[in-house]
């Protein structure tokens, strides 16, 4: 034990970096436990869109969108969603909702709000487009 105690005060800075990272991955792990959104793979995005009639809910910029975009995705603004401002969406409240962004990273949270929202099945594609590339899946060009 003495010697821990000795390496923490010979090496302060790495034992906080080593603390912080524990907590942040705690805290992440945590988080992805108690979120209300799943987390899905290409495939299983592409099943429900066909099979149970989802909705694919694309929170990147416009011009990200405009560039390339999953077949028959809404585009949907986070600011939008945190505002409270999905009309667009409302017909959809029972149909599984799927958020995408570019690496899967800022649509939880989008997608958490959806599901506090009323939306009764919201999931995130797991990395976002970068996985949906990964898997050789077509996008849609240009402004729909």
């Amino acid at each position: 034990m003495d010697q821990y105690i000795e390496f923490i005060h010979q090496h302060m800075l790495l034992s906080i970096v080593w603390v912080g990272l524990v907590v942040a991955l705690i805290v992440n792990f945590y988080k992805s436990s108690t979120t209300s959104a799943k987390v899905i793979s290409p495939s299983e995005l592409t099943f429900l869109t066909n099979k149970e009639g989802g909705v694919v809910v694309d929170i990147r910029s416009q011009e990200e969108f405009k560039r390339g975009h999953i077949t028959g995705a809404r585009h949907v603004l986070p600011s939008d969603i945190k505002g409270g401002n999905f009309s667009a969406l409302e017909s959809h409240k029972s149909d599984p909702i799927i958020v995408v962004c570019k690496t899967g990273q800022t649509a939880r949270e989008s997608a958490e709000l959806l599901a506090k929202a009323g939306f009764e099945k919201v999931s995130v594609l797991k990395n976002g487009l970068i996985s949906w590339n990964e898997a050789n899946l077509p996008l849609v060009r240009g402004k729909k």
